[in-house]
């Protein structure tokens, strides 16, 4: 019989972690082999090739370990991969699936998954998140969406997730928008239909350095004025509301704008920034005025991977592009 081929990829994280020692924390051990030896009836679904890129917890991943992981899945794909999965640590998976999907130029589905209990605790939520992400991967209706974090029977587009509980099993949801798909009874089921995506080139440097701080009350301007002696090429802020900064930070921007790029997201975890409505000094259209980008619905860490990517792709021209509203929101 016909099988698919799908191809498997474990960087590590607590899905693949166990404990070694009593008192002594999990830690990465599983290798991918093991992952595949916990969820059986793939077997039945997809003939399976399995590698171990990694074995780290996700908060030490690199932006150029994960080029690697993109050029080992583009390799997949040319060598008839109906799909690939890619499963590692939830700490930064939504960053990471962000990542993956601003360079993933290719109709098959890119699916990341993970896991929030470890593969030796009751009731670990591993084997049953990677054999979803597994079906979602070879999903027909999965093409054309780039990628895509599968967690919890609920299908998320890497754009819109977020992390917004630190252990629970229902760690990961996308704000105002929801998933876009479910598993029900084992069958992928779409709520809406794929769109239009725009992708960038993979990065010709990745040297550039963009710097990300957080708007805090009566916080300090030290690290702020010296964003561009210490050798940054892109500044992130995480603003107060619809995207706000006290008046010494905002006058801070003034100098800095004219340097690099600036980006000024919300902290809030949800909704979007203003650009027309509030008019104080630090207010977004004073902001706007001295030269700095407002990260509409882009939460500020992917704003900030977002601006790294187009630095390294000679590309800051199109940031407003790339932070129109509705593209944050598939």
């Amino acid at each position: 019989m016909y099988l698919p081929k799908l191809a498997i990829a474990s960087l590590g994280g607590t899905v693949s972690m166990q404990s070694q020692a009593n008192g002594e924390g999990i830690v990465p051990t599983v290798r991918s082999d093991g992952l595949l030896a916990s969820v059986p009836e793939l077997k039945t679904l997809a003939h399976v090739a399995a590698d171990t890129l990694g074995m780290l917890p996700s908060a030490s991943l690199t932006f150029e370990f994960l080029l690697s992981v993109l050029w080992w899945a583009n390799r997949q794909v040319e060598q008839g991969a109906v799909g690939v999965v890619i499963t590692q640590g939830t700490d930064t998976l939504e960053e990471t699936a962000t990542f993956l999907d601003l360079l993933w130029n290719h109709d098959e589905p890119l699916v990341l998954t993970g896991a929030m209990r470890s593969a030796t605790e009751a009731g670990a939520d591993g084997p049953a998140n990677l054999l979803d992400a597994c079906r979602v991967g070879l999903a027909r209706n999965s093409r054309g969406r780039g990628a895509q974090v599968v967690m919890n029977g609920q299908i998320h587009p890497a754009r819109a997730v977020r992390k917004t509980d630190s252990m629970a099993l229902q760690a990961f949801t996308s704000p105002i928008v929801g998933p876009v798909g479910l598993l029900v009874e084992g069958t992928v089921h779409y709520l809406r239909p794929p769109q239009q995506r725009t992708v960038l080139p993979v990065p010709q440097q990745t040297t550039q350095a963009v710097a990300l701080l957080q708007a805090s009350l009566s916080a300090d301007t030290l690290l702020l004025k010296n964003i561009l002696a210490l050798g940054y090429d892109g500044l992130v802020i995480e603003a107060f509301g619809a995207g706000h900064l006290c008046a010494t930070w905002a006058e801070a921007i003034d100098a800095i704008a004219q340097k690099i790029p600036v980006i000024i997201a919300t902290r809030c975890g949800s909704g979007s920034t203003a650009s027309s409505t509030y008019g104080f000094i630090g207010g977004e259209m004073d902001l706007i005025r001295r030269g700095a980008s407002m990260a509409g619905f882009t939460c500020p860490r992917k704003a900030r991977m977002l601006l790294w990517l187009l630095i390294g792709c000679h590309r800051e021209g199109d940031l407003a592009r790339y932070l129109k509203e509705d593209a944050w929101l598939h």
